[in-house]
């Protein structure tokens, strides 16, 4: 192998074409079948046959040129198969301590002298001459089988060369037929040797009791604390907005103003019969001056005229509230002012609220599926979906007894903290993340906390 070798372009582009077809090949029955009998375009030859040994060093005879599927009982292939066993022994025990591997996997002519006595004695029946033996072994060196050759010629180094080649190129198809070993068989390869297999299940039974905080993740939202709830103080219906969604406002500021349209009317009805009835109290007065009688109906018209008064200071009372004002300084806080106006309100329904942006806590909701011990006095932090950057400390005040249905249709605990440390709060109405910090738990419990709480539903423990 060591002398020049010449390979004509004739010859280079039959080793594509081969190479080209075993990539195309099906399966392994396929691809032998291309082996045997297609190889001979490169390389003249008598015979051929492929020997598979699928692990095992006794090995069998897969393909037979010729033949589209060699018969395990025919005379030619038991011979076959002993003659491969016989050259895989050999080559083994010539090769034995030889610390390269690939000195292993070199191909080897050989003839019937090389054989022992009773295969040698039926060498002329069934092959002719010459014969080599050609390796086919993995990319980690591990022998797949091999390639017997025979024909009349010896073979010459470019030949062998060629087939060289062209069998790393069967390898690799091999190999991809292969089926391919799970994790788990992988990593007990791994652990075969005793000692090792006790070092990593000790390591692992340490890192499972290794203790881990219990945390979970819940959606949270920075809320007022304390917040003024403004509400509509009459029936009607809200004719204009006087601020924006978060607009600061000052104490006395108008808010918002009711359509005055009904107790404007009531209220000219009523000062027109506060009119009326002390025109009719007037001339009753005068008349009660010279007549007894005029005295008893001037009574009945100072009745009339005070109820009448009662009318319209209430109506001019009410007419008076259809503005409503800001009772103290803070943010306004409500949603869209498109919803609002011309919205029918009544007596007593939120419109706003006014909140202090430098008193805020925070609101989470822990889904019930994601409930863990969580009491007051628990950390949580805050992370913003805004800023991922920053974070929030938060000690929890409150937890709902009770899981009540969220906006998103999730059922849920409210939690109400507030938050930690000396820096600046968060801003009002901002959203994210909150983890919240349980108690300690072995890192086994915390991997298998949620597998075991399905599998329990779903057992019925």
């Amino acid at each position: 192998m060591n002398a020049q070798v010449s390979i004509d372009a004739r010859r280079l582009a039959q080793l594509w074409q081969l190479s080209a077809r075993a990539r195309q090949a099906g399966g392994k029955a396929e691809l032998g079948f291309i082996v045997v009998n297609e190889t001979q375009a490169l390389v003249p030859y008598r015979q051929a046959a492929w020997w598979r040994t699928d692990g095992v060093p006794a090995g069998s005879v897969a393909a037979v040129s010729g033949l589209p599927q060699p018969d395990p009982g025919a005379p030619y292939v038991q011979w076959l198969n002993a003659v491969c066993r016989a050259l895989g022994r050999r080559r083994a025990a010539e090769t034995e301590d030889t610390p390269d591997a690939a000195d292993r996997l070199r191909p080897r002519a050989f003839a019937a002298a090389d054989l022992p006595h009773e295969l040698a004695a039926e060498w002329a029946a069934w092959w002719p001459a010459h014969a080599l033996w050609l390796p086919v072994a993995d990319a980690r060196q591990h022998l797949l089988g091999a390639v017997v050759l025979a024909r009349d010629e010896p073979f010459g180094a470019d030949e062998v060369a060629l087939l060289v080649e062209l069998s790393q190129v069967w390898a690799h198809a091999f190999h991809a037929f292969e089926p391919q070993a799970s994790l788990g068989a992988r990593s007990l390869a791994l652990l075969r040797q005793g000692k090792w297999r006790r070092r990593v299940l000790v390591a692992l039974a340490l890192l499972c009791a290794v203790p881990v905080p219990l945390s979970v993740l819940a959606p949270a939202e920075v809320t007022a604390r304390d917040p003024f709830v403004v509400r509509s103080p009459l029936d009607g219906v809200i004719e204009r907005l006087d601020v924006r969604p978060n607009q600061p406002v000052a104490a006395g500021a108008p808010l918002f103003s009711l359509d005055a349209t009904t107790l404007a009317s009531r209220d000219a009805l009523a000062r027109k019969n506060y009119d009326a009835a002390q025109e009719e109290y007037r001339q009753t007065a005068q008349l009660a001056v010279t007549d007894d009688k005029d005295r008893l109906e001037m009574a009945q018209k100072k009745g009339k005229l005070d109820a009448s008064a009662v009318e319209r200071d209430y109506a001019a009372a009410q007419l008076a509230r259809l503005r409503v004002a800001a009772p103290r300084a803070g943010v306004a806080v409500f949603s869209d002012p498109n919803d609002w106006n011309g919205r029918a309100v009544s007596v007593g329904e939120k419109v706003m609220l006014l909140a202090d942006p430098a008193h805020v806590e925070l609101t989470a909701y822990l889904p019930v599926a994601e409930n863990i011990d969580v009491k007051p006095g628990d950390a949580l932090t805050l992370y913003p979906k805004s800023s991922p950057l920053v974070s929030y400390g938060a000690r929890i005040d409150t937890v709902a007894y009770r899981a009540e249905p969220t906006p998103e249709g999730i059922v849920a605990y409210r939690i109400k903290a507030s938050f930690t440390g000396a820096g600046t709060v968060p801003a009002l109405g901002m959203m994210g993340t909150a983890r919240i910090h349980g108690r300690w738990v072995p890192l086994s419990y915390y991997l298998l906390r949620r597998p075991l709480a399905a599998a329990r539903q779903w057992l019925g423990w």
